[in-house]
């Protein structure tokens, strides 16, 4: 194994177990808000622009995951997210698509936190009375300058603050003078959100909900399982199920 890659895994694992005993408190929080959400027959959307799209996917249509949860698309992935007014536009036609409604919850998601699309997703879904969950790097937002008029940050337009616990520029090892490699902010924003659907999922069992839960498309009868607990939100989710 590369000295490169076991000082990733090392200090990748540092971080991880430092992100759950950072975000501990506020996903005990979310849980009963999430869980309430799911309760009502609600949805769950998340957002991320650019590689951030990638996490915003990690927790819709998943095996084990909830089934509503769904998420606001950017067919640039990210090319103009810095465009003043282009997140506006774009999660004001995924409300007309699949509604925004208040008492529903909105994820989103920015390692850096200081691009336009993001904030302005943030900004309109606490106009519509979500309440808005922000995903991103703490160390790196606080020492960053918005790009969007307003000059707040993501973690600055959100109800809840979740840290990644990353460092500024995401990579963690030295490759070379200077120059970093090894990116955290997917492996540990992905585990965050994860842990934040579990806990939601004890939430839901405790106070005696029923569980929507996923099912892997390649068991047998998932698929019509998957299909029959997707009914009453197929108007509602960006990405129809199998």
């Amino acid at each position: 194994m590369s000295s490169l890659a076991s000082a990733y895994y090392q200090r990748a694992n540092e971080l991880l177990a430092r992100a759950w005993e950072t975000n501990a408190a506020t996903i005990g929080q979310l849980a009963p808000i999430v869980g309430a959400c799911v309760a009502r027959g609600g949805v769950i959307h998340t957002f991320g622009s650019g590689h951030s799209e990638l996490i915003s996917r990690e927790i819709i249509g998943r095996a084990g995951g909830l089934v509503c949860v769904t998420g606001i698309q950017d067919p640039t992935a990210g090319f103009i997210e810095n465009l003043v007014g282009y997140g506006t536009k774009l999660i004001e036609r995924y409300d007309r698509q699949y509604q925004l409604l208040p008492g529903e919850v909105l994820i989103a998601i920015s390692n850096s936190g200081k691009n336009c699309s993001p904030i302005e997703v943030a900004l309109y879904a606490k106009q519509k009375g979500l309440t808005v969950v922000s995903l991103s790097c703490l160390a790196m937002s606080r020492a960053t300058p918005s790009q969007h008029p307003s000059g707040k940050r993501l973690f600055e337009c959100a109800d809840y603050v979740l840290d990644n616990g990353g460092v500024p520029g995401d990579a963690i090892v030295e490759a070379a003078d200077g120059v970093n490699a090894g990116p955290t902010s997917t492996l540990i924003g992905c585990s965050v959100l994860n842990w934040l659907m579990l806990a939601t999922v004890e939430w839901l069992k405790a106070n005696g909900h029923p569980l929507p839960l996923l099912r892997s498309q390649n068991l047998p009868g998932a698929i019509e399982h998957n299909r029959a607990l997707g009914q009453k939100y197929k108007a509602r989710l960006s990405r129809q199920l199998a």
